[in-house]
């Protein structure tokens, strides 16, 4: 008798075990797209920050947050995202230098660079206004994005349910 009340213990542990560790993973992955996905319902473009022209303000590796924002009401010395005149693939995040808002366009300038930048930004090519960065989250985001990191989640994800699974067939032979 004795020795079937320690096994049941034994196994209770084992199941509260799995059970953590399950939810433990799936509360990580939660987390982790919460930044990614919940502020776009609210109107926000999250990007990540790949070079060095913002920095010290917005280092490389860091998770901007743009909002949408007519380019009148754009001031100097606020920092924008926008597409690059040269490569429309780019998206440029620099601080407002000048808003000419007789001919349409921005001069901008990234925070380490020397100069304003070559080419005027037309206001068709705003993206908007950066209303946070996130060192390092940048990085995060671009690894799950991939197709390396998506296959990650997924497993993660797997994982948890199987052991949640397990945990219930042992809870269950009891």
């Amino acid at each position: 008798m004795e020795q079937k009340a320690k096994k049941k213990r034994t196994n209770n542990k084992g199941v509260f075990f799995l059970n953590l560790l399950g939810e433990l993973l799936l509360i990580g992955v939660i987390l982790i797209c919460i930044p990614l996905t919940l502020p776009r319902l609210f109107g926000y473009e999250v990007y990540s920050v790949v070079s060095g022209s913002m920095e010290p303000a917005i280092p490389t590796g860091s998770l901007v947050y743009i909002k949408e924002a007519e380019p009148e009401t754009i001031e100097e010395k606020e920092v924008i995202a926008f597409y690059s005149p040269s490569n429309e693939d780019a998206i440029i995040t620099h601080r407002v230098v000048t808003n000419k808002v007789v001919s349409g366009e921005f001069e901008t300038k990234g925070d380490a660079n020397q100069a304003n930048d070559p080419q005027p930004v037309p206001y068709a090519n705003l993206v908007g206004r950066v209303t946070l960065s996130i060192p390092i989250a940048g990085k995060l985001l671009a690894g799950i994005v991939t197709t390396e990191g998506k296959i990650m989640i997924v497993a993660v994800v797997a994982v948890s349910v199987i052991l949640q699974i397990i945990a219930g067939m042992i809870s269950k032979k009891k």
